[in-house]
């Protein structure tokens, strides 16, 4: 068949260069220098499994039931509130989940305002006056997963509702079906799918989490890859551990893709009678406006006022040395990474779009691999083989002219971007596929007939088409850039602070004050990610 041409060749390089830091992975994890498998089997790992699980299922259930009911009430009811709260329900999205954590503890904790409140109010002396529950535990972790993570799931379901035919609905309230019938009966089974998806990606974000995990001092598989790396120095054990992230994460997305291919649901009319929302009124409204309110205070209204109060008390903080230079390096690496990222997805879309071979075509799919790798795996896939090539770059280069370069790729920012780019190729890979499909073929057709190389199609006729979806693409891969935090942390170089980072080092240090300004940074890129949503799910 010959050689492949330059835009399938390019295509493979990119595929191969994402899915790299996988292989990684499981090579080292299956020939490590020391092998501690036995050890972990018969100490830590079941306690990582078992703690891995437990928040894993129960954030799944809570968030689940939260944004399923939230995206009922505002799909089929109209009550006081509800076309804000159909947006604002959106909002936690753009608070980072270890943002929630820092500030859930600093609001309930023995000095804080909540506690501080109790005691003033009935004369109580000390802790030993009364009781109050554990603010650092595992269901502390949940809740503010949860919190953080249960948009997804609403998302999903309510526009599930939405699509769903009116007249089916109709037809349950003829047959007396009351409102809790049609949501179970009927809404519930229709909407399964859409639930499933959105659970199965609060598990994997659950499953990736370490900030929370890491604060509230659980133990969970993110964490001991840290602890086994880090503390105990033994790269071949975090490997290990990163293997079992991997399996447990594809385990999930196999159980969520087997889950919908199993439900078969179509719909009877092409031009079906939407669902007519039914207007509440009394007491029963303002109990929905108030269910509605619970998640948007618990995870945006709370960590948001917690943060911004210390953000204002500390107004000197906004002008410390250590903000300005995390600021630089966030847009520097999360900039660059964001282009990087969308420009190669791009390539690599258009160039399997350009050819007819089956393996460019087949690295399309297994190239978004890298969205369901946790930071912290990435961190042991890059790392390790980036460090033996540093080295022997540096050893070669000293050999030939006698000047020590240094490192190279691990001691620049070259690691972080390159776990960016991986982590969020997904992410651009989406919006380029579907972009170019929006295009018609005939008028790239009509450019290659007048012409144009395929490079010159792509520069004149396809960017030109889908150049909003390109700069969506853009701002969405930066913002989750912003938040990533376990990558970060492994792949930085020494000094080298982003604004995720400072905040997880000052609030490691109970500095809540001079974490805030970063914080409150974090939170307003966020945001600019969830406007950009609530837009295109209108």
């Amino acid at each position: 068949m010959g050689l492949p041409g330059p835009w399938s060749a390019g295509a493979l390089v990119i595929g191969a260069a994402v899915v790299l830091p996988i292989l990684a992975v499981v090579w080292i994890a299956l020939t490590p220098v020391e092998n501690v498998w036995p050890h972990l089997i018969e100490t830590t790992l079941p306690r990582y499994l078992g703690n891995t699980a437990v928040i894993a299922g129960s954030v799944a259930l809570l968030a689940a039931m939260v944004g399923t009911g939230a995206g009922w009430l505002v799909a089929m009811y109209r009550f006081p509130g509800s076309r804000w709260l159909e947006w604002l329900l959106l909002f936690p999205l753009a608070i980072p989940a270890y943002v929630g954590a820092y500030a859930l503890v600093d609001f309930l904790e023995y000095s804080g305002p909540v506690q501080t409140g109790l005691r003033g109010l009935f004369g109580w002396d000390s802790a030993q006056d009364y009781w109050f529950p554990q603010i650092r535990s595992r269901w502390a972790a949940v809740v503010v997963l949860a919190a953080a993570l249960s948009p997804y799931v609403y998302l999903l379901a309510r526009t599930a509702f939405r699509e769903q035919s009116g007249g089916i609905y109709e037809v349950a309230r003829a047959l007396g079906a009351g409102p809790f019938a049609r949501f179970w009966r009927v809404g519930l089974p229709l909407a399964r799918p859409a639930i499933a998806a959105g659970s199965a990606i609060v598990m994997m974000e659950t499953v990736s989490d370490f900030g929370v995990v890491d604060f509230f001092a659980v133990q969970t598989l993110t964490t001991g890859i840290f602890t086994t790396w880090l503390e105990m120095g033994n790269a071949g054990g975090a490997a290990q551990i990163s293997l079992v992230i991997l399996a447990v994460v594809l385990a999930l997305v196999g159980i969520e893709k087997a889950s919908r291919s199993k439900s078969r649901f179509y719909q009877a009319a092409r031009h079906q009678r939407p669902v007519m929302p039914i207007r509440l009124t009394g007491p029963v409204a303002w109990i929905a406006t108030a269910l509605c309110l619970v998640p948007f205070a618990v995870g945006f209204v709370l960590p948001v006022g917690v943060i911004f109060a210390h953000a204002v008390a500390n107004a000197e903080g906004w002008l410390a040395p250590g903000l300005v230079g995390a600021l630089i390096n966030t847009l520097t690496v999360g900039g660059i990474a964001a282009v990087v990222t969308v420009a190669a997805a791009l390539f690599l879309v258009y160039g399997v779009k350009l050819t007819s071979r089956k393996l460019p075509k087949r690295v399309l799919p297994i190239s978004t691999i890298g969205y369901a790798a946790p930071g912290a795996v990435l961190g042991v896939g890059i790392l390790i083989p980036l460090a033996a090539l540093d080295n022997t770059l540096a050893d070669g280069v000293l050999a030939l002219t006698g000047w020590d370069p240094g490192l190279i790729l691990t001691g620049t920012a070259f690691a972080v971007i390159y776990a960016y780019v991986v982590r969020f190729f997904a992410i651009a890979q989406g919006a380029a596929d579907a972009a170019l499909d929006r295009v018609s073929p005939s008028l790239p057709m009509a450019a290659r007939s007048l012409g144009r190389s395929a490079g010159g199609a792509l520069r004149s006729v396809y960017l030109p088409l889908i150049r909003g979806s390109v700069g969506t693409a853009l701002l969405l891969v930066f913002v989750d850039c912003v938040k990533e935090l376990p990558a970060t942390l492994l792949l930085r170089p020494f000094n080298y602070n982003t604004l995720s980072t400072r905040v997880y080092e000052k609030a490691s240090l109970e500095q809540i004050g001079e974490a805030a300004p970063a914080a409150m940074l974090v939170i307003l890129v966020g945001l600019a990610a969830v406007a950009l949503m609530a837009r295109a799910s209108r």
